[in-house]
């Protein structure tokens, strides 16, 4: 699991600094699919008798059709994959050639792609043909951690048939869920909003106490997130109190307390926000599998919040710039000094971009 992730990380980190560079179907398969079935899935590219580009298979009147991957084991095809170029929106409607071979071939594994997104299908519903809805979507830029097992079942290394079919149908539908969640917390949905209404409203829910109720919802799920964030980070440092406490650090660090105790407002009118200390912890949880908690450490100043590495001008984490009234936004800085600006729609966005605090600290050592 963990070579997986970290070759997943090799792609990822590789799409950020050509993405601006891979504009077509060919380029995304050439800079991005190639290396995925490489590195990631562990099949010799060049080798045909583990991968078939261009693979033909005759379909009823349709003559010469190809499909873009073929991935063979013990001289029977395994996997299918199409691919389409990067930044196009992946839909069912993409996936008419994966339909059709996945009927007249061996493969009971289909993959849809843009080089970014992947979105993994068998026949779960019914024998021989592809499912309408893909039973594992992940996003190369974006992994979530618990689906790495389930890709790593991909690979050349740990395939698994039998263990992929049979845990379809449940990733199907949690990753369903998930994605609805996801979605309702982000942009709260009408029937969402009423469902709480209707629980913690005692009047008429008319459509303008619903209208009321929209960005309280969105808050409410937002700080609830964050307290868990907040929960597993004291969890990680051995507190029961509800108090973080650092765990000591071989390293050079900065005095704990001053990293973890809020500030108050200075003379030159800075004030530090509760939204912003949510943010610090959440970049102190991501980063506490990696480094001591305690070295990373804050300073706030009028035109951003800053987080870093020893409390070091030197050393920036990423900056949040939380405090415009309609555009929030990060500035990370794991390609360099002159750091990368992220829109966020709030701090629990920060999770999007893990990868990139994590790169960072790597390349302080």
């Amino acid at each position: 699991m963990a070579n997986t992730l970290d070759r997943i990380n090799t792609i990822a980190a590789k799409l950020r600094s050509a993405q601006s560079a891979v504009s077509t179907e060919e380029a995304t398969k050439n800079a991005l699919v190639m290396p995925f079935i490489a590195q990631v899935l562990g099949y010799d590219v060049f080798d045909p008798a583990e991968v078939v580009p261009e693979f033909v298979s005759d379909v009823g009147t349709k003559k010469g059709e190809k499909i873009d991957y073929a991935i063979l084991r013990d001289g029977a095809i395994q996997i299918l994959i199409e691919c389409k170029k990067i930044g196009e929106p992946l839909n069912i409607n993409h996936a008419s050639q994966l339909f059709r071979y996945f009927a007249v071939t061996s493969a009971r594994i289909a993959i849809l792609t843009n080089g970014l997104e992947y979105q993994v299908f068998t026949d779960g519903d019914r024998p021989n043909i592809m499912d309408s809805k893909p039973f594992l979507v992940f996003d190369i830029l974006d992994m979530d951690n618990v689906l790495v097992p389930e890709v790593a079942k991909l690979s050349k290394e740990s395939f698994d048939l039998d263990s992929i079919v049979s845990a379809a149908e449940e990733l199907k539908y949690i990753g369903q869920i998930k994605r609805l969640l996801t979605q309702e917390i982000k942009t709260p949905s009408e029937d969402w909003i009423r469902y709480f209404v209707s629980r913690v409203y005692e009047g008429k829910a008319t459509q303008r106490i619903v209208d009321q109720f929209r960005p309280l919802v969105s808050k409410a799920a937002a700080q609830f997130i964050a307290d868990q964030v907040s929960d597993r980070l004291n969890t990680a440092l051995g507190d029961n109190t509800g108090a973080v406490i650092a765990a000591p650090s071989e390293a050079p660090a900065a005095d704990p307390a001053r990293a973890l105790e809020p500030k108050p407002v200075t003379d030159d009118g800075v004030v530090t926000t509760e939204e912003e200390l949510d943010g610090f912890n959440i970049v102190r949880a991501i980063l506490a599998k990696e480094i001591d908690p305690a070295r990373v450490c804050y300073r706030d100043a009028k035109a951003y919040f800053a987080v870093l590495l020893d409390d070091n001008n030197r050393k920036p984490i990423v900056r949040l710039h939380l405090n415009g009234k309609s555009i929030k936004f990060i500035t990370t800085f794991e390609n360099g000094k002159d750091g990368e600006r992220h829109d966020i729609g709030n701090v629990v966005d920060l999770y999007r971009h893990m990868d990139r605090l994590l790169a960072t600290v790597k390349n302080y050592g």
